[in-house]
């Protein structure tokens, strides 16, 4: 007859550690430092609306000129928004708090929408397709990611 003998060592304990530097960032953090050097159009908005990172290009496709001197600022206030008529008549704050990034924000669901703005003075209205969802900052939300795209026609 065989004989089988076992040997237990002893029970796993797991080590306690240190929670490391990253468990520590939000995603509203995280985020703001990739969009900083994203190739693509985009920008991070806190709960306040203010803006706390653009991309290059993003900057450039809104007209805010260097993405350093676009952080801090609200963001309905530092783009030159426009309505969708044929004369192009500024928009109101209303209609103004329904861009996605702050719709986003306020109704803390992902948002898309439409948004026509004119980046400079002499430069042609452009309308651009935004698709923004709400970052989480703990247990509530921190800000939005907006995602900005040219519409070409």
């Amino acid at each position: 007859m065989a004989h089988v003998e076992l040997s237990l060592s002893g029970a796993f304990v797991p080590q306690a550690r240190t929670p490391s530097e990253a468990e520590f960032v939000t995603s509203v953090e995280r985020w703001s430092m990739t969009v900083a050097v994203a190739a693509e159009p985009c920008l991070v908005i806190d709960v306040n609306g203010s803006i706390l990172a653009v991309s290059p290009s993003g900057s450039e496709l809104l007209g805010l000129g260097k993405p350093a001197e676009a952080i801090g600022q609200r963001l309905n206030a530092a783009l030159h928004l426009i309505d969708f008529t044929a004369g192009g008549g500024r928009l109101e704050e209303p209609e103004a708090e329904n861009i996605p990034p702050l719709l986003a924000l306020r109704s803390e669901r992902l948002a898309r929408g439409l948004m026509r703005v004119v980046p400079g003075d002499g430069v042609p209205a452009l309308t651009v397709d935004a698709v923004s969802t709400p970052l989480q900052a703990g247990d509530r939300i921190g800000g939005t990611l907006t995602f900005l795209s040219p519409v070409r026609y």
